[in-house]
């Protein structure tokens, strides 16, 4: 038992320093949220809050069809598990998420994006409450809702925006 003691302390030493070096690059924390939002912003062009704390949304689009609205990006192992719904407001939701979690035992997943998704709040919202849905951490959202807003690695039907093949090969990078 001692020797997985050592095991893990030298391994949680490497990882400490892998997330400093990570934070380095990011300018912010190198837990999950924080760099979805620095990959977010630098895909999107988006340019983030001067603080990670920051209520209701994590940026504002600086270019491109949304400049100059506000989003809060969301990053997660697995989007279908639920999205955090702040109350305070913001324009979009732009979720990159990983692939869907296998039921069972927990393991380690890999840090990947599958897909992105971008939904107008307001809409969103709209939608939730007419179903009577809670709306807050981990609401509830239908999977031809996420379809509809899924902008990568293909684009649903009536996409938000359309990603351009340089904005598509860099989230390829976590896929």
């Amino acid at each position: 038992m001692t020797e997985k003691l050592h095991q893990l302390a030298a391994m949680l030493q490497e990882r400490d320093d892998l997330d400093a070096r990570i934070a380095a690059v990011t300018g912010r924390s190198a837990r999950q949220g924080d760099i979805g939002e620095f990959v977010a912003a630098q895909v999107f062009d988006i340019e983030l809050a001067g603080t990670a704390t920051q209520a209701g949304y994590d940026g504002t689009f600086r270019s491109g069809p949304l400049a100059g609205r506000t989003v809060n990006v969301k990053t997660y192992g697995d989007s279908f598990a639920g999205l955090d719904i702040s109350p305070h407001e913001c324009d979009h939701y732009l979720i990159l998420s990983g692939p869907q979690r296998p039921v069972g035992a927990v393991r380690h997943h890999r840090w990947r994006i599958s897909a992105a998704y971008l939904l107008d709040s307001r809409r969103l919202i709209e939608a939730l409450t007419a179903r009577g849905v809670k709306i807050g951490i981990a609401t509830s959202i239908r999977r031809d809702e996420l379809k509809a807003a899924q902008i990568f690695p293909i684009a649903g039907p009536k996409p938000p925006i359309r990603l351009t093949q340089e904005q598509a090969a860099l989230l390829s990078l976590f896929a």
